[in-house]
């Protein structure tokens, strides 16, 4: 599926992307809040991974690895999302006060 492959190489890119600019960030609560940002990315990237195995693979070890991978991935995706929605508004306050 070549839809499923652009998905996971462009949520790699992404991945790689947040992590870099976390090592570049000096404010804590960013850095938390992009942390959460690639999680997001990496995890939709090993969830499509394992959607993209049940099309290419078709055996039972495949299943489950496929499975893992999807719950695994899914996973740090909402937890992400969490992380996102709670580090949010601290990150906001932190660069409206650096910025002052």
């Amino acid at each position: 599926m070549p839809v499923l492959v652009f998905i996971i190489v462009i949520s790699f890119s992404f991945y790689i992307m947040y992590k870099v600019r976390y090592v570049r960030s000096r404010l804590p609560m960013e850095k938390k809040w992009v942390s959460a940002k690639s999680s997001i990315a990496l995890g939709l990237c090993v969830g499509v991974f394992g959607i993209n195995t049940l099309f290419i693979q078709q055996s039972t070890v495949a299943y489950i690895v496929a499975a893992v991978f999807i719950l695994v991935g899914f996973g740090s995706v909402w937890a992400g999302i969490k992380a996102y929605r709670h580090f949010l508004p601290y990150a906001r306050k932190e660069a409206e006060e650096y910025n002052n």
